[in-house]
């Protein structure tokens, strides 16, 4: 359905996206993670239109929307990341706002502003000033927006940034929903991998403005096939005892944890009496050592030297 070939954005002598290849098929959920700062953002400016590229090509069905932003406009949702919303506005005249911008009216723009308000679950406050929403509220009725000219595509860029589990959920619910019954194309981003995990058919991984992996959940963990993710309960972690870890060459991988720490080595090393000597020598109490499999968490740490919540 999109196809993103050798995209690139410079900024003077500065790349912020280079040589980026990637596609969505119609109806999947794709991922896009990376720390802050890798070209997330730019990147989905220039899918939906929005910044022009400074050298390669966005195709919607073989058809360039560098050359003819209409066709991806008219079929594109878009999610920004940021509230996006008049807040001294109903719900519903929010919607009837941007309903009219997507050329919506009548009898048509009623329709489906009752529909979108089923729904994201808002139907009940469909009169209430929208600054006196809940921010999870908000970020449905943000959804809300993207939804109301039935897009075949839709952009969510960290959709539940800030909000309660409660509403987290629903919206994820809601993305699955779309997608099943309606066949909803979805590019989604996020800084917690369990959403990834549960929404996403494949996952692209970018880092200082290219694509450093991708493939599906599996193929991804693939990458880690060859090496085990060791996790290290400690009564208290001490920087001593982190900094002797750092310091071993076998290590490939160290992250500190509230109660413990996590590390990738190469399988064929067995460091379980060399972790003991550490914490011996830091006078760090172990309360376990556990060789774990692979998580997504893990190959992201691996690819970018960064937990994905770090950034």
């Amino acid at each position: 359905m999109l196809e993103v070939v050798q995209l690139e954005k410079k900024y003077k002598q500065t790349f912020a996206v280079q040589g980026v290849n990637m596609f969505l098929e119609k109806g999947e959920i794709v991922g896009l993670l990376g720390p802050n700062g890798a070209g997330k953002s730019t990147t989905i400016s220039m899918l939906s239109s929005l910044v022009v590229p400074t050298a390669g090509d966005v195709k919607l069905l073989n058809e360039s929307i560098i050359k003819n932003p209409r066709n991806i406009r008219e079929i594109l949702g878009v999610v920004p990341q940021e509230i996006a919303l008049y807040p001294d506005l109903s719900a519903e005249e929010n919607l009837r706002f941007f309903g009219e911008i997507y050329r919506l009216k009548g009898a048509n723009l009623k329709k489906r502003i009752n529909e979108v308000l089923e729904q994201i679950g808002l139907t009940d406050r469909r009169k209430d000033i929208v600054k006196t929403f809940s921010g999870g509220m908000k970020r449905r009725l943000n959804i809300g927006v993207a939804l109301l000219h039935n897009p075949e595509m839709i952009i969510m860029d960290e959709p539940t940034v800030g909000i309660d589990p409660q509403s987290r959920n629903y919206i994820l619910e809601t993305v699955k929903k779309l997608n099943q019954e309606r066949g909803l194309t979805v590019l989604y981003t996020s800084h917690y991998m369990e959403e990834v995990e549960f929404l996403c058919d494949r996952i692209y991984i970018m880092d200082k403005g290219s694509i450093i992996a991708s493939g599906t959940k599996d193929e991804l963990k693939n990458i880690l096939s060859s090496e085990n993710t060791i996790s290290i309960k400690v009564e208290r972690v001490k920087e001593e005892f982190i900094n002797l870890l750092q310091a071993d060459p076998t290590i490939r991988q160290v992250k500190a944890e509230e109660h413990g720490v996590t590390i990738i080595v190469p399988k064929e090393y067995n460091l379980f009496k060399k972790i003991s000597q550490m914490a011996e020598e830091a006078e760090t109490n172990l309360i376990s050592i556990d060789v774990k499999s692979p998580t997504l968490e893990d190959v992201f740490l691996h690819l970018t030297g960064r937990a994905l919540r770090d950034n």
